[in-house]
């Protein structure tokens, strides 16, 4: 039987949730932004020239719209991204203190479907990148965790950021367990490791992410602290360049796509240089306003001011 090829088919691949954040602005004002935690990687990879597509299902109402028009102008492929009949997901975004909370029973997100993908989609596929809330919903996770093991099978290198939301109880823990153990790459903060493991200190929740899979990559990321990637004994740290920030929303979504693109494209550097492309992505995303992806230059020029420093 002749095998069907995928032309331009994507080298990376983002696979979870497009949503819309509500943005409470006080008196009853809300406005309304695309996002996404998975979908956020995705466009930060296609901004920094990488082929990318977005994997996962949206409504047919104005949001899903929104979410379409955005992923087209970022320069998504689109053959991957679906379109149900069913209610959009939506985060209710308080800002002080910062919540969410997450309106989507039987939404368009738990639809996705990784059966109805154009033949071929795998054929160039270097890196899939999981994570965020689509991995805390069900049906949905079990198919993203199925999908993940199998890229993973085909030689797929596999990424995962948790990204840690409330809705991530005991009942997260399993799938916890088996991303880590499948990933290559482990992004996590903080904040995450605290979600994560309540009652655990910083080191002990960090060495638990790392026991799933110790060979594994691990993006640790600190805000303004900096950052340090680890592998095995391995463990590179440093402070993230000065700049003058606008917003930090959607920063830790950069980071992780400027490592993935320094990976992909750079094999040869040391875990240095490689968390030095980490950091320089997540703040040249934190010199626009929104989750807005990183410019390729702005990028540039940060990875070499920080390549600077250490020479």
């Amino acid at each position: 039987m002749h095998e069907v090829k995928l032309e331009n088919a994507p080298v990376m691949l983002c696979a979870g949730e497009a949503l819309t954040d509500m943005i409470h602005r006080g008196n009853e004002e809300w406005v309304s932004r695309v996002g996404g935690s998975t979908w956020n990687v995705a466009r930060a990879l296609a901004a920094l020239g990488e082929r990318t597509a977005f994997a996962g299902a949206i409504s047919n109402d104005r949001f899903g719209d929104a979410l379409w028009a955005a992923s087209e102008a970022g320069g998504l492929d689109l053959r991957m991204l679906q379109r149900v009949d069913r209610s959009p997901l939506l985060a209710i975004v308080e800002s002080e203190p910062p919540s969410y909370f997450f309106v989507g029973d039987d939404s368009a997100d738990l639809h996705f479907d990784p059966t109805a993908l154009p033949a071929g989609w795998m054929d160039g596929l270097q890196w899939a990148h999981f994570g965020g809330i689509s991995l805390a919903r069900q049906p949905l996770a079990a198919r993203l965790v199925d999908l993940a093991r199998e890229l993973k099978s085909r030689g797929v290198r596999i990424s995962f950021d948790p990204n840690f939301r409330n809705l991530m109880d005991e009942r997260y823990t399993p799938t916890l367990e088996a991303m880590a153990t499948l990933a290559d790459l482990v992004k996590v903060s903080d904040d995450d490791l605290r979600g994560l493991f309540p009652g655990l200190e910083l080191d002990a929740a960090l060495a638990k992410v790392r026991s799933f899979n110790p060979q594994a990559l691990v993006l640790f990321t600190r805000g303004a602290q900096g950052a340090s990637l680890l592998r095995g004994d391995e463990r590179a740290d440093a402070r993230s360049p000065k700049i003058d920030v606008v917003d930090t929303v959607g920063a830790g979504d950069a980071s992780a796509a400027g490592l993935l693109r320094s990976l992909h494209h750079h094999p040869e550097r040391s875990l240095q240089s490689h968390l030095h492309a980490a950091l320089a992505a997540g703040s040249a995303a934190c010199l626009q306003s929104g989750a807005t992806p990183p410019h390729a230059a702005a990028m540039q020029q940060l990875f070499e001011q920080l390549e600077g420093e250490v020479s």
